[in-house]
């Protein structure tokens, strides 16, 4: 095997690739310490389902009264960088390249929060067909990003997507109705949701 032969973990980070793997159940995190990048497919997965969506009437009216604005696709870079500004991330330069690698295909999206025309929180993921793969969200104020939620469910159930995928389960996303299911069941939403040429 010569030079050229090698295996290059950056690779995987190439466009057509990272969609073939995001088609295939994984998502990619950055090792803060060691700083590579890894590719999970977890047995168990989370879901929110978009057939009745579920908005808590306290959220609901949280959100009301902060008259929040909220945009899509209007500021990537916000929503990527206020997302990895903790003090521990997953989300590394390397990544956001890929990111912006993925966009200018089309295949990354955000949803914003506006508070008084300053972004005040958000959300973004990967889109294939008929599956959004929900990568991560961000707030600066209360509620900002549960309105970025809101808006996103809406968006996707419009738009007659079929898996709103969200990696892991949190207390804050138990709140609109995410469930745990197995990855057998979640492979039979991937394929249904393949079938479903969605536009963003």
């Amino acid at each position: 095997m010569n030079s050229k032969d090698k295996f290059n973990p950056r690779d995987f980070l190439q466009p057509n690739n990272m969609l073939r793997l995001y088609a295939s159940g994984a998502f990619p995190m950055a090792d803060e310490e060691k700083g590579g990048i890894n590719w999970y497919l977890p047995d168990v997965r989370t879901i929110i389902p978009l057939i009745d969506l579920k908005v808590p009437r306290t959220a609901r009216k949280a959100i009301e009264k902060m008259n929040f604005k909220v945009k899509i696709d209007k500021d990537f870079d916000g929503v990527v960088n206020g997302c990895a500004n903790r003090e521990s991330t997953w989300i590394s330069e390397e990544l956001i390249k890929a990111y912006k690698r993925l966009k200018r295909r089309g295949h990354v999206h955000t949803v914003e929060t506006y508070l008084n025309n300053e972004l005040v929180g958000g959300l973004y993921g990967i889109t294939f067909r008929g599956a959004f793969f929900g990568e991560s969200m961000f707030s600066k104020v209360s509620e900002a990003s549960k309105a970025a939620l809101v808006a996103l469910l809406q968006h996707l159930k419009q738009k007659d997507f079929v898996l709103l995928d969200v990696q892991y389960m949190t207390e804050h996303l138990k709140m609109f109705g995410a469930i745990e299911i197995s990855f057998d069941e979640y492979t039979k939403l991937l394929h249904q949701s393949y079938t479903r040429a969605c536009e963003f």
